[in-house]
């Protein structure tokens, strides 16, 4: 199959990563009214909701280079030049993966990889409530807060978004956007 990227929005949910630590968790889940799911990707709890630029890419890794590190590293980029078109110097922590912005975390990402293709990816909080991350442990990151662009850039919207993420996912993997067909997408998805 082509190389593609689903960019959507989740309704309010919290994902836990394979192994991740449930002392992140600051909620009984049993009584809470949003869903905590354990998944496999990578990383510890996260939070996703509307106003959040959802990206699931789906690439196959011997087409481009088979080195995990690599593929994040990459996906940091994207995100950073997206940012980068509204004027705003989003950088890279050493040791910690995802991208930021004056100190806020404002991308998250969490992967899995079966045979060198991509699953999971990368979570841009554009202009959502923040209240859901304060239930839990952002991504295990206790004394950093968790940030969105729309504090940045007042007004800006994940259509607006998702058209720049789009282009810059498709110039750093070398990639034509096509518009999948509504008939092979998931309800609500932007599938390139």
């Amino acid at each position: 199959l082509p190389d593609g990227l689903m960019l959507l929005e989740h309704p309010p949910v919290y994902t836990l990563g394979r192994g991740a630590d449930r002392a992140f968790v600051r909620f009984d889940p049993a009584t809470h009214p949003v869903p905590l799911v354990p998944i496999e990707r990578g990383g510890e709890v996260t939070h996703h909701c509307p106003g959040q630029l959802v990206g699931y890419p789906i690439l196959n890794l011997r087409r481009h280079q088979p080195d995990l590190h690599w593929y994040l590293r990459q996906l940091e980029e994207v995100l950073i030049r997206a940012i980068g078109t509204w004027g705003l110097g989003a950088e890279r922590l050493p040791g910690l993966t995802g991208v930021w912005l004056e100190g806020c975390k404002v991308a998250a990402i969490g992967i899995q990889v079966s045979r060198w293709v991509t699953m999971h990816g990368f979570a841009l909080n554009v202009d959502c409530e923040l209240a859901g991350f304060r239930e839990i442990v952002p991504c295990g990151i206790a004394d950093r807060p968790v940030g969105r662009l729309a504090d940045f850039v007042p007004g800006l919207t994940v259509a607006q978004a998702r058209s720049v993420v789009a282009e810059q996912f498709a110039a750093m993997f070398g990639l034509r956007l096509e518009p999948c067909p509504p008939n092979h997408r998931p309800a609500g998805a932007l599938m390139l």
